[in-house]
C-alpha cells in the first residue's frame, strides 16, 4: 500500500486496520456482526426461485431500490427482477409491464437477455454524466460468450447496450461484477472474478469512460489468504469514501453437510477493508456472517452479502444477504449495523491502551462514537510529534467519558476547543475501560 498521509482533515477514522495506529495494550480490534433485522424478501414468484441472487441494493433519493437476478427453473431462461421500498424494510414488487411471463406482463421483470446473469446497476456519480445516462450496469453476456457488456438508463428501468461489442474480456464473470465511479481516483472501478492457481480470486481494473478498460490486476491481501472469494461486494464507504469495504463470499468447494444436497461446497460471509481500494487488510480473519443454527445455510453459496452497504437510520446501517440458496425457501435477510460500526477497538473490564500515530486535523472538537459498560470509560490524551502531552489536553486532566453515543463530544476539564493543536502533527492517547470505540474525527 502507498504510504498514507498524515492528515485526516475533518474525516471519519475507523478501527477496521492499523495504519493509523501506533500501539496497543490491553486493546483489540474487534469484528462486529451484523444483527438479524428480518426477511427482507422471500423469493417465491414463479419467475425468482432457488436460484435468485446476485443482488444489488441501492439508494435513489429517497427511495431504495433492489435489483436481483430470477431463475427458478433451469429449463427457463434468467430474468432480472427488481423490488423496491421507501425504508430499506418493507419491499414491494412494482408491475413494471416490461416483460411477459406465462402471458402476462404483471410483474416486476426488468429484462432478459445479454446481462441477466449477473446484470448489476449503479449511480453513476461522475461530474458531468448527462442525465440520460445516471444509471449505468455492467452484466455477462449470454452463453458461451462470458465476456462483459456495459448498460445505460435514465431511470433504472429501460436500459440499452453503451456497445454492441463487450467492453471487457479478460476475466471469469461468472459472479457478480460491479462497477462504480471511485472519486477519490477520479475514474470508474470494476471488480470481478479471476483464477489464480485454482482459486477464486478479485481483479480490479480502471477506465475513464467505461468502455475502455486498464490491464487488470489481482488485488492483494494483507496476511495473503488463498481463499475462495467467490463474490466480492467491494464499496466506497458513505461516511468516508477513501475507505473501500468488501464483503465477499467466502466459498469452501470441498465440503459438504446435508447429505443429498444437489451441490458441494459450503459458504460464509467475511468483510475486508482498504484504504487505496487494491491492497486490502485481513485484520479479520473469522466469518462476518456465519450459516448458524438455520440448517437450509448449510447448503452450497448461500451468504452472499449484496452489493450495498447503506445509512438506514439516525444510529444503524444496513446490509443484505442471502440465504437458503438452492432450496424453495430462498430469501434476503437484512442485516443491522451500528453506524460505522464494522469493528471498534475494544478493551475489557481490565481497562487497555492504544495510541494513534501522529495525524494532522482540521476542526475545533474531538467527536467520539463510543459505547461503554455502567462501570466502563473513555479517556483521551493529545500529545505533540514528540510525545508530549499537550497542555490542557492531559490524561490528568482528561474526564472519564461513559454512556453510548455516535457522535459524542470529548471535553477536557478547562476546554473542548482543540483548533490551537490543528494543522501540527498531534497523537491521539485512547484510555478504554469495558469500552468499544468505533470512530473519531474532528469536527
Amino acid at each position: 500500500m502507498p504510504a498514507l498521509s498524515d492528515s485526516i482533515e475533518s474525516n471519519i477514522e475507523l478501527f477496521v486496520d492499523k495504519h493509523r495506529i501506533a500501539r496497543m495494550d490491553g486493546v483489540e480490534l474487534k469484528l462486529h456482526r451484523p444483527r438479524d433485522g428480518g426477511v427482507a424478501l422471500d423469493f417465491d414468484r414463479p419467475w425468482e426461485g432457488a436460484y435468485a441472487g446476485y443482488v444489488t441494493v441501492l439508494k435513489d433519493a429517497d427511495k431504495y431500490r433492489m435489483y436481483y437476478r430470477g431463475w427458478n427453473d433451469t429449463s427457463r431462461p434468467e430474468v432480472v427482477c427488481l423490488a423496491e421500498s421507501d425504508d430499506a424494510v418493507a419491499w414491494r414488487r412494482p408491475s413494471l409491464g416490461l416483460y411477459e411471463w406465462d402471458g402476462s406482463k404483471d410483474n416486476n421483470i426488468l429484462r432478459s437477455g445479454i446481462g441477466r446473469h449477473n446484470f448489476t446497476p449503479f449511480l453513476d456519480t461522475k461530474p458531468g454524466v448527462p442525465a440520460e445516462q445516471r444509471y449505468k450496469a455492467v452484466g455477462r453476456g449470454i452463453d458461451p460468450n462470458k465476456t462483459l457488456f456495459v448498460f445505460s438508463s435514465p431511470d433504472g428501468l429501460r436500459w440499452e447496450l453503451m456497445s454492441e461489442e463487450p467492453v471487457f474480456t479478460k476475466g471469469a464473470f461468472d459472479s457478480q461484477n460491479l462497477a462504480f465511479w471511485d472519486a477519490e481516483v477520479g475514474r470508474y472501478r470494476l471488480y470481478f472474478r479471476t483464477f489464480g492457481s485454482g482459486i477464486r480470486e478479485i481483479s480490479v481494473t480502471e477506465s475513464d469512460d467505461l468502455l475502455t478498460w486498464d490491464e487488470p490486476q489481482s488485488i492483494t491481501l494483507d496476511p495473503p489468504t488463498p481463499e475462495h472469494f467467490y463474490t466480492n461486494a467491494i464499496t466506497p464507504y458513505f461516511r468516508n469514501p477513501q475507505y473501500r469495504f468488501g464483503f465477499p463470499k467466502r466459498f469452501f468447494p470441498k465440503r459438504k453437510l446435508i447429505e443429498g444436497h444437489g451441490s458441494d461446497g459450503i459458504s460464509e460471509a467475511v468483510m475486508l477493508s482498504s484504504r487505496d481500494g487494491v491492497n486490502f487488510d485481513r485484520v479479520f480473519m473469522e466469518a462476518w456472517i456465519r450459516p448458524g443454527l438455520d440448517q437450509e445455510n448449510w447448503g452450497d453459496r448461500s451468504l452472499m452479502t449484496a452489493w450495498g452497504l447503506h445509512q438506514t437510520g439516525p444510529e444503524e446501517m444496513s446490509v443484505w444477504y442471502s440465504e437458503h440458496y438452492r432450496f424453495p425457501s430462498a430469501r434476503m435477510k437484512r442485516g443491522v449495523l451500528r453506524l460505522d460500526g464494522l469493528a471498534s477497538a475494544h478493551a475489557g473490564y481490565g481497562g487497555g491502551e492504544l495510541w494513534t500515530k501522529p495525524v494532522r486535523f482540521v476542526g475545533r472538537a474531538l467527536e467520539l462514537n463510543y459505547s461503554t459498560g455502567a462501570g466502563g470509560s473513555v479517556q483521551v490524551e493529545l500529545r505533540n510529534r514528540f510525545g508530549k502531552p499537550l497542555p490542557g489536553f492531559t490524561l490528568e486532566e482528561a474526564p472519564e467519558l461513559y454512556g453510548d453515543k455516535i457522535a459524542g463530544r470529548y471535553v477536557w476539564k478547562e476546554r473542548e476547543d482543540v483548533s490551537s493543536a490543528a494543522g501540527e502533527p498531534v497523537q491521539l492517547r485512547f484510555i478504554l475501560k469495558d469500552a468499544d470505540l468505533y470512530s473519531y474525527r474532528f469536527v
